[in-house]
């Protein structure tokens, strides 16, 4: 999600974009439009899914393009940290006095890191290339599913597109619909968090007994071994689809507070017990729901 979106108009032009500081820290080089280069930080560091901030890359991706660090135009972070804060407080306080726990340990860092996005990354850049270079002036935050909508568009053999995102959650949105028009992105239509079929299958992630946000694939491919036993249940309990392609989540099953496990005591009781421990052996009823929530999801 690293491809700035409105800036193709400009000629010579180049624009690193930087995702960082969440899962799979990356970098992308564009020069006058076109891709010179694309790396992710792990590759260099050998630590999956780092979300340190992308140095390595970043410099892979100067040398590709064979400049310096002064000579990129513009920085472009893949989204807008100020939206993704107002977002969890507004969230924190429609569920209060639920999940205060959880907003007290996430506040802290936020306030010292997470919604001054622009400081730190600045400061991560003068650290790199010195204090002549202002980058505070060439930093960009373009949105989540803008990001997204803008990796696969842009670089696509197509004219026009319409161009459907789904992912966990964004700042606000799960699920974006946008066309895209030459060197135009335009949305048209999203739906906001906290429904979304990314969490969905995240919370199923963790019943399983694998790691959100990069153990997804996993139940992707447990799903072969099960049986579709619980689509029926799902799609009368806990999500349902409308005809116009949209869909809404059961919140009495989930929970929106927290990021990391997503399911709740009811969810627990109605799926056969508690979450699998990573550590436990896969029961049957395990292969069942990765088989049954592929399901929904695929039709969905």
């Amino acid at each position: 999600c690293t491809c700035p979106f409105h800036l193709y108009t400009f000629l010579s032009m180049k624009i690193l974009g930087i995702s960082a500081y969440y899962h799979d820290s990356s970098a992308c080089l564009v020069v006058d439009g076109e891709i010179i280069a694309a790396a992710q930080e792990e590759r260099f560091t050998r630590k999956k899914h780092d979300s340190a901030f992308p140095v390595n890359a970043i410099e892979y991706c100067l040398s590709e393009a064979k400049c310096q660090a002064r000579d990129v135009d513009y920085v472009v972070f893949y989204d807008k940290p100020f939206l993704k804060f107002e977002r969890l407080l507004e969230t924190y306080l429609a569920f209060a006095p639920r999940g205060f726990k959880s907003f007290a340990t996430s506040l802290p860092v936020w306030l010292k890191d997470k919604l001054f996005q622009k400081s730190v990354i600045t400061k991560a850049m003068t650290d790199l290339w010195g204090k002549d270079i202002h980058w505070g002036e060439r930093l960009l935050f373009s949105e989540h599913h803008l990001s997204h909508a803008a990796s696969a568009f842009f670089p696509s053999p197509f004219e026009e597109a319409a161009v459907l995102t789904m992912d966990g959650v964004g700042e606000w949105t799960t699920t974006s619909l946008a066309i895209g028009k030459g060197n135009n992105l335009e949305v048209i239509k999203e739906i906001h968090f906290p429904h979304s079929l990314g969490l969905l299958y995240s919370a199923f992630t963790y019943y399983t007994g694998f790691k959100v946000n990069s153990g997804e694939y996993k139940v992707m491919g447990l799903a072969p071994y099960g049986e579709p036993h619980w689509v029926d249940t799902l799609l009368e309990e806990v999500v349902s689809l409308h005809e116009d392609g949209s869909f809404r989540l059961n919140l009495e099953y989930l929970d929106p507070l927290a990021e990391d496990h997503l399911t709740n005591a009811r969810f627990h009781d109605r799926f056969g017990g508690p979450p699998r421990r990573p550590d436990e052996p896969l029961e049957k009823r395990h292969l069942d729901l990765a088989r049954s929530i592929q399901g929904v999801t695929e039709r969905a």
